[in-house]
């Protein structure tokens, strides 16, 4: 059995063991996309899944450095992506690009509130590694695959919304996570942070977005 991974400055949160990791996010994130109303190709909630199933392992999800093993900083993982001397090199660089900017968009927002990268960084340099491997691969010869990250770019904010469901179904919300929550809706404009605000009893203005 596994159990979900975490940042490890965050404080511990209840463990819920599954025998399954892969038909656990199948089951769970499907059921969020229905809630949320977020309708994706089944190639890309498959895609999705495999995602969460992968990085779930630390291993996968970090590298080794110098300083131990680590996240990589995204503009160092663009740049290499794009100075890759190979199509190939090119095309896996920008696909790690958006799944890690994906993954740690989804699972680890609240933690970007100590930092100076925030969600929306993550959100806006994601969406563009997709974009660009699908333009890139739509010339050529996979154009399932073309088709996938180009609604991963296309939606990649509300799918951070669903990730950012599977990771906080268990938590309760504090006074702390009320304000990231309107944090995150004034710089990304989460539908859900805005759902959850509502039920909470905050009511977020629409004049007090900042467009981006």
């Amino acid at each position: 059995m596994m159990g979900m991974l975490a940042p490890a400055e965050e404080a511990p949160r209840r463990v819920v063991a599954v025998a399954n990791l892969r038909e656990f996010f199948r089951d769970h994130l499907h059921g969020v996309l229905e809630r949320q109303h977020l309708a994706v190709d089944d190639q890309t909630e498959h895609y999705v899944v495999n995602l969460l199933t992968l990085f779930a392992r630390s291993d996968a999800l970090y590298e080794q450095t110098p300083e131990g093993r680590r996240l990589k900083p995204l503009v160092v993982m663009l740049a290499e992506a794009l100075e890759a001397r190979s199509t190939g090199d090119r095309h896996r660089g920008l696909q790690r690009l958006g799944d890690v900017s994906l993954f740690v968009a989804g699972f680890f927002a609240h933690s970007f509130a100590r930092k100076l990268i925030d969600i929306d960084y993550h959100i806006a340099i994601g969406g563009r590694a997709y974009r660009t491997l699908a333009e890139a691969l739509g010339r050529g010869r996979s154009p399932v695959l073309a088709q996938v990250f180009a609604e991963l770019a296309e939606k990649f904010q509300p799918l951070v919304d669903a990730l950012n469901e599977v990771s906080e179904s268990s938590c309760r919300h504090t006074d702390e996570d009320v304000l990231r929550l309107y944090e995150i809706w004034l710089k990304t404009g989460s539908r859900r942070a805005y759902r959850i605000l509502r039920r909470l009893g905050v009511s977020p203005a629409p004049s007090a977005r900042t467009p981006q």
